[in-house]
């Protein structure tokens, strides 16, 4: 498995990602990216990058809060998401910065990029998609499904997958509801799992860190689920890779 740090600038930030690439390839591969929780680039979101590494993806695991920052106190996290929320251009733009340079990489296929994302990672994931920049798709694990420009909805040009603990406080039903309607509103070809008994952070074996099961909570069962409906998602929307 090769690894490296690509060095960017986004948002006035100075980025520090994670590039993973399994294997010697004579053809351009698809490429993933993969956005983190809010709490900044950890071992989370580097090791689903590097799973999809070894299915022949090319994937570059992103910063989020820059100079590869992560942060363990919960309200000074949501302090800094905040702004970002409100203002879904800036959220974009760190985004596009991941893109543009895993774009620069000359392994991948500049026709088949996607983008996925946890928690915080899954709205900048789907405010990409947004963004109109004609990503084929994008995944939102336990996302926030809520944006600040809904009629963006329009510029959604690749399909969308998002994964979400039906029980999940920090998604309720009339989120979901609100993003059903922008993604319809839209003309977007888009799908939503729901997984019964669950909460936020299901992908994350190290949730229970927060110290709130209520809240957020690592269920087996839905990520073992999610992560196949994902592959089963890239099957279509990049075709085969080998």
């Amino acid at each position: 498995m090769h690894t490296e740090i690509l060095d960017y600038e986004a948002d006035g930030l100075a980025m520090q990602s994670h590039l993973y690439l399994d294997g010697e390839w004579s053809d351009r591969r698809p490429g993933v990216l993969v956005f983190p929780e809010a709490f900044g680039l950890g071992e989370h979101a580097r090791s689903r990058a590097e799973r999809l590494a070894e299915l022949g993806y090319v994937t570059l695991a992103c910063d989020l809060h820059g100079e590869g920052r992560v942060h363990d106190d919960l309200e000074a996290v949501m302090g800094l998401i905040g702004p970002l929320q409100k203002d879904p251009e800036r959220t974009r733009a760190r985004a596009r910065g991941g893109l543009e340079a895993l774009l620069g990489r000359p392994e991948v296929d500049a026709g088949r990029i996607a983008a996925i994302g946890y928690c915080f990672g899954g709205t900048m994931a789907l405010e990409l998609a947004r963004s109109g920049i004609g990503i084929a798709g994008a995944v939102g694990f336990h996302s926030g499904l809520a944006t600040a420009a809904p009629d963006d909805a329009k510029n959604i040009s690749g399909k969308v997958l998002v994964c979400i603990g039906a029980d999940d406080p920090g998604i309720d039903a009339a989120q979901r509801a609100a993003f059903e309607d922008e993604m319809r509103r839209g003309g977007v070809d888009w799908r939503m799992h729901l997984y019964g008994g669950v909460v936020h952070s299901f992908t994350n074996p190290d949730a229970a860190r927060l110290g709130r099961p209520e809240f957020a909570r690592y269920d087996a069962g839905a990520d073992e689920r999610s992560w196949n409906e994902m592959r089963a998602f890239f099957d279509e929307v990049f075709g085969p890779i080998h």
